[in-house]
């Protein structure tokens, strides 16, 4: 048994409590600033209001200004906030945290700094005082994870990820239960990039909800899905691009964190509910603010966050401009209201250096 602190009590933060608290594992579960309302009710003895379940009795929620005093004893500290507040979490944490105690990522995203993109577990250490940054270990994990079936305990598989074995065989094990099924890989970039591209491509998949509706029912009922499969998988061409681009490796392409983690993003959520506003014609800026102010669509902010860096790095050449035609259309329609046009004629080129078949063909021999 051990203590564990989740900071962020989201669906997905909270979620992991249920393996790890069905491990016999305490947890101190601490919202956000943005996490009031879900601390109260869980204080008061309320399931939780967006995963509809009760936590576990050795569950215990704290308010984010009572961080310091939840973060006592505690022998891993998971971070579960969304992308918006990986610097928040690290300056949250840079007073109180020990470099001793390792870091689980359940956030997923990339960063750009107008020159390069970055993974978040980049992120987090850029952000903590040296004295801890320099000696931290950081996991984070990937692959196909509804929050809301994990909760009630449904099948569901993973892959956690950190350049350290030692520390990823100790973190599975700490994690897996029965339903809770974890694999692990040292690829921590390849891993990273994918769980976060999957949104944006998510995203653009969702913009087919839109197209079909827009285009009115056919006469003999059929849909969308021979065009939804082709915008699949051109993300899945261009996310093999990115991961061996940046240094990951193919097989986190074609696993949990690439392709099953893409699959699941498209069953639904708000990145398909924003797809189908954006494929219905209407600017991105229009279909947030009237129709999901409030709501988090990590495609779009991964858009907006890795947008003009994507620009920049393809202006110089440091991106290969033919490798990334689905990419560039979803940057063009969050970030400038472009409307949504898929580049038929440019999907699947083969003229970028180290093309996807040829890392697959690598992956494979």
């Amino acid at each position: 048994m051990v203590k564990i602190l989740i900071l962020g009590a989201g669906v997905m933060g909270t979620a992991l409590s249920v393996p790890l608290t069905d491990n016999g594992h305490i947890v101190n579960l601490v919202g956000t600033h943005l996490d009031g309302d879900i601390i109260a009710k869980l204080q008061a003895g309320f399931p939780h209001p967006r995963l509809g379940i009760q936590v576990a009795e050795s569950v215990t929620a704290y308010s984010y200004d009572q961080l310091s005093q939840a973060i006592q004893g505690v022998d891993l500290v998971v971070i579960g906030v969304n992308s918006h507040g990986i610097k928040w979490a690290a300056l949250a944490l840079s007073s109180v945290l020990s470099a001793d105690i390792p870091i689980l990522m359940v956030t997923k995203g990339l960063a750009g700094d107008g020159e390069k993109l970055s993974i978040l577990p980049d992120v987090i250490c850029a952000n903590l005082p040296n004295t801890i940054s320099d000696r931290i270990q950081i996991a984070a994990i990937g692959g196909p994870s509804i929050a809301q079936e994990l909760a009630v305990r449904r099948h569901t598989c993973v892959m956690f990820t950190s350049t350290n074995q030692a520390l990823l065989s100790h973190l599975a094990e700490l994690a897996r239960t029965p339903y809770y099924h974890i694999w692990t890989s040292t690829d921590t970039i390849g891993t990273e990039v994918c769980v976060a591209l999957k949104n944006v491509y998510a995203l653009a998949v969702g913009l087919v909800i839109g197209f079909l509706e827009k285009a009115g029912k056919a006469v003999n009922d059929a849909e969308m899905h021979n065009l939804a499969a082709a915008i699949f998988a051109q993300g899945m061409w261009e996310t093999a691009y990115l991961v061996n681009k940046m240094g990951g490796k193919p097989e986190s392409v074609y696993t949990l964190p690439g392709s099953g983690d893409l699959y699941v993003t498209c069953q639904g959520g708000r990145n398909s509910r924003m797809g189908r506003l954006l494929g219905l014609g209407i600017p991105y800026s229009q279909a947030k603010a009237e129709y999901m102010p409030n709501d988090t669509v990590e495609g779009a902010s991964l858009a907006l966050a890795i947008g003009q860096t994507v620009e920049n790095m393809l202006h110089k050449g440091d991106l290969d401009d033919i490798a990334l035609p689905l990419l560039r259309t979803m940057i063009d329609i969050v970030c400038h209201d472009a409307p949504a046009i898929i580049p038929w004629d440019r999907f699947f080129a083969t003229g970028a250096a180290k093309t996807p078949l040829q890392t697959y063909r690598l992956m494979i021999k």
